[in-house]
């Protein structure tokens, strides 16, 4: 028994390292963000704290919510997940009604509060692994079955995916279906129906971009910047630009001048190019360096998962903060096509901040709980094993 409470903690102190590490990114990921908006703000609006101000508050209401996500029992969430199921198709469908959902810039996405405004389809994100993560692992054994094991978490992610696009908004409901998609896989779908459906799907989505020409203008604009640098690649270019222009150790913060409305949206989807301009390419390479800590951690912990629920609620929330990071960097560096989409931790904003501290949140909880000692009988503690 001695030697059992031993190894216990043992683990204890290994997961305190590992969570040490996560916090520790994702709190220099947080600095980093406040350190580039302090400087935007100035730029901007010659009001050296504006956003800092509004990133403080919301950062404050990110860690309340990360903090409940962490003491909150992932099986108690799971009595809840239907009817947080329901909230959440819910408020998609409030954003869609005239007069409730609130409209910027042609997109409908948000739902106001007393001057508050919440995207909702951000929260559609945690939510969608929690329903995904517990309906795969209760029916695990019938996973190689088309209508229980497929078509209905199929189903889960179509309806999340199809109420985002109407809104509309592409990239939110691209990142929520290859997120889902990655969790069926990871289930043990059979491919012979994973294959043809993510086919199809990738199919109709190419569809509906050549049917709409404000995406469209995005891609081309993307194939052939210089062509376009006056229309759909303006953004695309000064960000570029800023990047070149920061080279090694940056131009000093408050000196970029892509801030001075050379660059569009420069504080929240663009902040990246931002942070290269000012502070240099060591400092890029250093956000880089910490997504990848994060990821790297949660993937190697992931093994310790005792079983599928566990499992794929880790990976759900580790994918959305990995993808959504590679999504915008790829499009700031001009990787991928432009799609307006935060830099987790670091882009200005309220629901998203939020939304990634929660994920977050979740991933250390899991983290606890594979390192506590696992309890068989009254007699006999075992550990669970790496």
């Amino acid at each position: 028994m001695d030697g059992t409470l031993s190894a216990s903690q043992n683990r204890k102190g290994r997961f305190t390292i590992w969570a040490a590490l996560v916090l520790l990114g994702v709190s220099c990921l947080t600095l980093l963000g406040l350190v580039a908006l302090f400087s935007a703000s100035h730029s901007i609006y010659n009001d050296d704290y504006i956003f800092l101000r509004k990133q403080l508050v919301w950062i404050v209401i990110s860690l309340v919510f990360a903090f409940g996500t962490f003491i909150i029992s992932v099986e108690t969430l799971r009595k809840y997940v239907w009817l947080l199921c329901a909230l959440i198709i819910i408020g998609l469908i409030l954003t869609l009604i005239p007069g409730i959902g609130i409209t910027v810039n042609g997109a409908q996405r948000w739902i106001g509060f007393d001057g508050l405004r919440v995207q909702v389809s951000e929260f559609s994100k945690p939510i969608l692994v929690l329903a995904l993560a517990h309906y795969l692992a209760v029916n695990q054994r019938h996973i190689d079955l088309f209508f229980k094991g497929f078509l209905y978490p199929c189903s889960m992610i179509g309806l999340v995916c199809g109420l985002i696009i109407l809104q509309p908004d592409y990239g939110t409901a691209v990142l929520c279906g290859v997120v889902g998609f990655g969790l069926i896989f990871l289930s043990g779908v059979r491919l012979i129906y994973l294959v043809p459906t993510v086919m199809s799907s990738l199919g109709l989505f190419a569809l509906m971009v050549y049917n709409n020409p404000v995406r469209l203008s995005r891609i081309t604009s993307f194939l052939n910047i210089e062509e376009n640098l006056s229309t759909g690649a303006y953004q695309l270019w000064q960000g570029i630009l800023a990047f070149g222009t920061g080279g090694i150790n940056g131009v000093g913060l408050g000196n970029g001048r892509q801030q001075f409305s050379f660059l569009p949206e420069a504080h929240t989807d663009f902040i990246f190019a931002i942070i290269g301009e000012e502070m240099g390419l060591i400092i890029t390479l250093l956000v880089l360096f910490l997504f990848l800590s994060i990821f790297i951690i949660g993937m190697v912990q992931l093994r310790r998962a005792p079983n599928l629920y566990h499992f794929l609620l880790g990976a759900g929330a580790l994918l959305f903060i990995i993808l959504q990071s590679i999504i915008n960097i790829g499009v700031v560096t001009g990787c991928l096509p432009t799609k307006g989409m935060s830099l987790p931790f670091i882009s200005y904003g309220g629901s998203n901040l939020v939304v990634m501290f929660i994920l977050i949140g979740l991933v250390l909880n899991l983290f606890e709980k594979w390192a506590r000692p696992v309890i068989s009988n009254a007699r006999e503690i075992t550990v669970i094993k790496d």
